[in-house]
Parts: C-alpha cells; structure tokens; sequence
C-alpha cells in the first residue's frame, strides 16, 4: 500500500502541473507563507516597540520551513479546522525560551491564515502577469505580422464577410491585456489581515499599544501587501476582487484556446499548434493539447469563482463554514490560472498561421462571402429591388451551377463596366481591418 503522500502531485493536472504556479502553490508554498505571516507580525510589533528585536530576530529565524512536518500539521489541523493551530504550537517550540510567547502575541487563526493566503495569491499573480506579457507579446507579433492577412470571418459557424487574421490576434491580445490590467489591479491591492479574535485590535492594546491602528500598517510594510482600512475577517472584498479577476483571466485565454481549436480542425487548418500532442491509439494526431488545457480550466474557473462570491455571506465577526470554504477553490483558480498562462505563453509563441488556407477557405463559396459589399455597390446602379433580385438570383445559381458569383455576373449586361474581379474578391473586402488593428497593437 502506499504511504499517505500530503503534497498533491498533480497527476489529474496537466494544465498546472509543473507550471510556476504549481511551485507557488503548494503545501510546502503555504507553511512558508503562514511561517512569513507570523515572523513579519513579531517584526511589526518590535518595530513599533510592542516586542524585543531580539525576539523578532528569533521568531523570524525560527520560520523556515525545512524545520517543520507538513504531515504533523496537516494531522493536527482537523482538530481546530485549520492548520494555523498546531503550527503556531510547533513555532512557538521551535523559538522556545524567553522568546517564544511573541509568536502569534496578539493574532487569532484567521489573522494569519488569511495573511497568508494573501502573500500565495500575490506571488502567483507576479507569475501570471509574467506569462501574460509573454503571451501579448506573442499576440502583438502575430497581430503585425498579419495585418492583411485574410481569412473567412464566421458567424454562427458560417462563413459571414471576410476578416484578417491580424485583427483576429489583436482582439485576442486585447482581451490577454484586459485580463493583465485587472490581475495587476488586484494585486496591488491584496491586504494583510489582523483584527485580533474579533476584529477589534484589543488585544494588542491590551499588550501595550498605544495606537493599535498603526500596527495593520507596520505589518503591511513587513510583507509588501496594502494595509487595510478595517479587519476583514467577514468583509471578503480581496477574496471576491481575486475570484473576479482570475475568473475573468481563466475566460480571456479561454477565447484564444476555443478560437485556436476550431481553426486547428483537420477540415479547417488554418492554424496548427507548434507542438501538437500525440495520441495513445493513433500515430498520425498532432492534438492541440496547449488549447485544450487552457479550455479546460476556462470551464472549471467560473463555478470556482462563484464558490469565492458566495463566501461573501458571511455571518458574525467570523464565520462557522463561508471562510474555510474559500481555500481550496482560491488555491484550485490560482493554479487553473497559473497554468493556463503558462499554457497560453506557449501556445501562441509557437503558433503556426496558413494563410494559403485561409485564402482557399475564402474561395469555397465561390465569392458568396462578398454578397453583403454587392447589395451596397449594386443597389445605386440597378435600384435596390432589381439588386436584390438580381443577387438572389445569382446566388441560387451559384449553389446549383458551382460557377463562380463573378462569373455569372458578368453575364449580366447592366454590369458590362463594373470591375467584377476587384468587387468580388474576398482579399479587397476587409474593411477597417487593417486600421483597427493598427490601432489596438498601439495600447501597451
């Protein structure tokens, strides 16, 4: 049998496994930052005066890692429902002697597990900003590159007007930007907590503090998180702010993957991962496999989210069930995130345009996709009833005959001066494409 493993491996997690953020994240991640949340309070507390250096230099030497049984806390957590307990028992012993009651003087759990969570989201979020700019900057390559490359624009499944690829990866980077803006927002705003056992500081005051309130700052400071304007051991703003903007991430890159994988069909091809992934029953597949995984977890990130949104109700000056519901579905978006970043980063430095495709797929209606500029160039010329006759027409005998729509307008007399090779070419009707692109490649 095996042996109890505390860490999760990740073997049903291929979109985060091995991923910055799986580091970032795990069980030996979260001891290191409970470990920083109780150091950095003795700090704050002797940097106001409230506590010996001495016994900020101990505590603080005393909070490694290395030192502590993960699996002896994860077993001790259950009896207090959560892990903060037995590590304080265990830090406190590790300090010993004159200095060990400073550890945790004047904190209750939440202060700490929620400090804590804090400093995992925010040293996740620094990854996933990184993985983020790597993927607009591959955006931003694809968008210029492609400024005039065409292809079938599709609505509803169908072939609609014609469209560029550039402007197609500029609105994916524009989205991979939006997402950027409201994770860097969100962390820069990630608070300590500390209010004490009910939100009140007393007994801080009780331990000597002459204004209280300085302390949430001083510990702020320690950690390089906002200091907040109350305890928010029941006000869940920074959890609801984090499920908000990792939601909205999770979906941003979600649309590049479903995008990425309809192009990439055998039947369609106009995109191919740089490296595809093999199958275990057929040799010739190239499977989308970066696409697939940032879908995946584009699926999975909004009922996360909603677990986080609905742990915003939550009762008295702490809550029995709302607060512990919120770690691991946090925990789970900041991976699901983390990896899909990482994924999206890889996916589209690597990914492989056809434009001869795309032009042969803008042909397959034999010119139909252009219908929408000859109801507008028509109209003028042969008024708008005889246009619409005459198009539908044509239409019809296009689908029927299989003859292209230039060539059987051309037969048409009251078309004799029209330049019908230029009007029904799918390349020369892109619209403002160009232009809109130019445009969104400028926001930085």
């Amino acid at each position: 049998m095996t042996p109890a493993d505390p860490s999760d491996t990740g073997l049903l997690a291929p979109g985060w496994t091995g991923s910055p953020a799986a580091s970032a994240t795990s069980d030996t991640a979260y001891l290191r930052a409970l470990l920083d949340a109780e150091s950095a309070l003795t700090r704050a507390q002797a940097a106001l005066g409230l506590a010996p250096a001495e016994a900020a230099t101990a505590v603080t030497t005393a909070a490694d890692a290395d030192r502590f049984d993960i699996r002896s806390l994860v077993d001790r957590s259950r009896a207090g429902g959560n892990p903060v307990i037995p590590l304080v028992a265990d830090l406190t012993k590790a300090v010993g002697g004159e200095y060990g009651p400073y550890v945790h003087r004047g904190a209750t759990s939440q202060d700490i597990m929620d400090t804590a969570t804090m400093l995992v989201a925010s040293r996740t979020l620094d990854l996933v900003l990184t993985d983020l700019t790597r993927t607009e900057h591959a955006l931003a390559r694809l968008a210029a590159a492609h400024r005039d490359t065409a292809m079938p624009g599709r609505t509803l499944t169908q072939h609609a007007v014609p469209t560029t690829f550039g402007l197609k990866a500029a609105g994916w980077r524009s989205l991979v930007l939006d997402a950027r803006d409201r994770v860097r927002a969100v962390r820069g705003t990630l608070p300590v907590q500390l209010g004490g056992a009910a939100g009140t500081l007393a007994a801080f005051t009780a331990y000597g503090a002459e204004d209280a309130l300085a302390l949430p700052d001083a510990y702020a400071r320690e950690l390089g998180l906002a200091a907040p304007l109350l305890p928010w051991h029941t006000l869940r703003t920074p959890i609801a702010d984090l499920a908000g903007c990792l939601a909205f991430a999770a979906g941003a890159l979600g649309k590049v993957a479903a995008d990425v994988l309809v192009l990439c069909r055998t039947e369609i091809a106009e995109v191919s991962e740089g490296s595809g992934g093999g199958s275990s029953a057929m040799p010739h597949k190239a499977n989308p496999v970066r696409s697939t995984l940032i879908a995946a977890a584009a699926r999975r990130a909004p009922q996360l989210a909603a677990v986080l949104y609905g742990s915003l109700v939550a009762e008295d000056e702490r809550p029995a069930g709302a607060w512990h519901a919120e770690w691991e579905p946090l925990r789970d978006l900041l991976r699901l995130v983390g990896g899909a970043a990482r994924d999206a980063a890889e996916l589209t430095e690597g990914l492989r345009v056809h434009p001869d495709v795309m032009r042969e797929h803008l042909d397959l209606t034999h010119g139909l996709i252009v219908s929408e500029r000859l109801s507008a160039e028509l109209a003028p010329l042969l008024g708008r009833t005889r246009a619409k006759e005459l198009l539908t027409e044509v239409v019809r005998r296009t689908y029927a005959e299989g003859r292209s729509l230039a060539e059987l307008l051309a037969e048409e007399p009251e078309l004799k001066d029209l330049a019908l090779s230029a009007l029904t070419d799918p390349a020369r009707y892109t619209g403002s494409a160009g232009a809109l692109t130019d445009r969104a490649l400028e926001r930085r």
